[in-house]
């Protein structure tokens, strides 16, 4: 062997074990950059009312970024998804409590608005009967489960009155609100929608909307009846979708399908944002959202820092125009004066991941090892999307703070 050669040999096993090392320590070596990164204190007003069993899901991205960034209650302790918010808490064996903001009164709020640094009200969609019984079936064992998505007697949900009085405290106090799907949508009365809308600037169409991977009914037993059932009534008794697809659902009933080939170009609605916003938060230019979204406006008083995208074609674009459903419509926006404020048009802070990795400093940039590149997956969002972007607001809101 030449001379040459064997020195090549030697620095190919030179770097091997150089890798081997740093995949061996690299997680510890991690973990010390984030232990030793100093806490942030923030107190921080969680309200989430989807809350039907103890995985926490609905919130968990919260709590996920939470830790990763190091903020901390007053104490100096981690927030825990389990108990550091408020609104429904299931004790994982069939009973729960909930949380009585609305029996407040106003006196009583405006010491809570002073106690805490912001809110963030989660998903307040609640929890409805049919679902809280499959959940926990040896609650009535003579009763046959109902259908995923069935409509049934509410237990507890919607954005209430006092609830409403709460958050503008906070923007009247200049303190962040970040708010997300579904917080004006039903169950969420008439009455509250319009001053919720009225105190934000911003307007829910009426259309609530989700990527659906299988639209065959004889295949995906997991379609809502209602869903079925309001499309058969509207459409002389037809469902004629073999396809993947986008389901529009008005809070009139009206049903509207978008089905891949035959309506859409694109199977799923994507999130668009353009290089200044996204340079900014760090997030996707262009984001796959397979999950619940509503579709809203809003005034010149926000800015659109996203927006989604349902790619039409003719025929898609056609319905959709019979319906008056636009095909672009704002993701995120961002309040402009002074009161700082957040809307995301979606289930953005519900995604299936645990709180493995959140304390190692610098895993973010790992994130795309963490998921699959299949349609309906959101492990994508939380990583390209939801992370950076509310590590970013949450920072810059922290400076602020710190001033």
């Amino acid at each position: 062997m030449s001379e040459r050669k064997r020195k090549l040999k030697k620095l190919f096993w030179i770097l091997l074990i150089i890798v081997v090392l740093l995949l061996i320590f690299s997680p510890l070596i991690m973990f010390g950059l984030w232990y030793f990164t100093p806490d942030k204190p923030l107190n921080i007003f969680v309200l989430d009312k989807t809350v039907i069993n103890k995985t926490y899901q609905e919130h968990l991205s919260l709590n996920w970024v939470l830790k990763h960034d190091k903020y901390v209650k007053p104490d100096s302790s981690f927030y825990s998804p389990e108990f550091d918010y408020h609104g429904f808490f299931p004790d994982g064996n069939g009973d729960y409590t909930t949380s009585k903001i609305d029996t407040l009164s106003t006196e009583e709020l405006d010491v809570i608005s002073d106690k805490y640094d912001m809110a963030y009200f989660t998903d307040l969609y609640g929890v409805y009967r049919v679902e809280w019984n499959n959940e926990y079936p040896e609650l009535n064992p003579d009763e046959m489960p109902g259908r995923v998505g069935e409509r049934s007697s509410l237990m507890y949900g919607g954005l209430k009155e006092k609830e409403l009085e709460l958050l503008l405290q906070f923007k009247e106090k200049k303190k962040l609100v970040i708010n997300e799907f579904n917080i004006i949508a039903s169950p969420t009365s008439y009455s509250v929608r319009k001053k919720y809308e009225e105190g934000f600037n911003v307007r829910w169409t009426g259309w609530t909307g989700r990527y659906i991977e299988n639209l065959d009914s004889t295949i995906n037993r997991e379609l809502p009846r209602w869903l079925l059932n309001n499309y058969k009534n509207q459409n002389d008794g037809n469902w004629p979708f073999k396809n993947s697809g986008i389901i529009l659902v008005s809070n009139s009933d009206s049903v509207v399908i978008l089905e891949n080939e035959t309506h859409l170009n694109i199977e799923l609605p994507y999130i668009h944002t353009d290089k200044e916003h996204r340079r900014y938060y760090g997030i996707a230019d262009e984001m796959k959202y397979p999950f619940w979204f509503d579709v809203i406006q809003t005034s010149d008083d926000n800015e659109i820092i996203s927006r989604y995208q349902l790619d039409t074609n003719a025929k898609g674009d056609s319905l959709l125009q019979r319906w008056r459903i636009p095909k672009h419509f704002p993701a995120v926006i961002k309040s402009k004066n002074d009161e700082p404020y957040y809307y995301f048009a979606g289930d953005f802070a519900d995604n299936p991941i645990t709180m493995k990795r959140s304390r190692l400093k610098y895993i973010q940039n790992f994130g795309f090892l963490f998921y699959d590149e299949v349609a309906n997956e959101r492990k994508s969002f939380f990583w390209e999307f939801y992370q950076p972007l509310v590590s970013r607001i949450l920072e810059d809101y922290y400076q602020t703070l710190e001033e």
